[in-house]
């Protein structure tokens, strides 16, 4: 699970509202899924910017997240340092674009669908929720 930050609550919070607002979304764009979305809210860059760097590297959001070098200085890797910076892990990375994180699953209820954005929107507002909790704790 991601290091909880307020950062990172901030992150999903703002990318489920620009996906509930009607953002495009589509799960076979980089920048436009849910890794991309992401990477639009935290990295502010746009998705054809997004999809153009991580289409030259990889498949999918896993294969970036799992081959990622902060020593590379290609782009999408100093994207994904931004993403680390606030508390993402690579592996955080693969839940995030299967919707399949189960602490967040078992948050929600029941499994999301791909490709689905009101399942999108409903991960991100529950793993939001889920951090928020985690930081209160540390709190109190």
């Amino acid at each position: 699970m991601a290091r909880a930050s307020i950062e990172l609550v901030s992150a999903l919070r703002t990318t489920a509202d620009r996906l509930a607002a009607g953002a495009v979304y589509q799960w076979g764009h980089f920048g436009q899924c849910n890794c991309g979305h992401l990477v639009q809210t935290v990295c502010r860059l746009d998705k054809a910017t997004i999809h153009a760097w991580a289409s030259a590297r990889a498949l999918d959001w896993g294969d970036l997240a799992n081959e990622h070098c902060p020593a590379s200085g290609l782009p999408i890797d100093l994207a994904i340092e931004e993403l680390a910076a606030i508390g993402l892990s690579p592996a955080d990375l693969v839940h995030l674009e299967q919707l399949d994180d189960p602490a967040v699953v078992a948050v929600l209820g029941r499994w999301p669908r791909r490709n689905v954005r009101e399942d999108a929107i409903a991960y991100l507002r529950a793993w939001a929720d889920l951090l928020e909790a985690d930081l209160s704790a540390l709190a109190a």
